[in-house]
């Protein structure tokens, strides 16, 4: 058995409470995601969160996770939660409808 890394290519599903949508979240999300390299989506949900998917290595996600508990400027943001996910098969950083 192999310890993990840094390194290692890990998903992460988060979700975003508090006042994250009409802000800004999902764009912000894209160009930040997009902008450390990190594959995935992001999505506004019918209660008023955004969800999103992170793909990369350990450390980039984790740091993306820290950006989102504080978000673009108009944000508010309350809770991030977040579990591991299956790694998709999936290239790039897109929106999804909303659910």
């Amino acid at each position: 058995m192999t310890a993990s890394t840094d390194n290692d290519i890990i998903a992460v599903q988060a979700r975003i409470r508090g006042r994250v949508q009409g802000v800004g979240f999902r764009d912000w999300t894209m160009r930040r995601a997009r902008a450390l390299g990190l594959r995935g989506w992001v999505r506004n949900r019918v209660d008023g969160s955004v969800e999103a998917l992170f793909v990369g290595p350990r450390s980039i996600v984790d740091r993306m996770l820290g950006d989102c508990r504080l978000g673009p400027s108009l944000a508010r943001v309350d809770a991030v939660d977040a579990e591991p996910a299956t790694v998709p098969a999936l290239d790039g950083f897109m929106h999804k409808p909303t659910i």
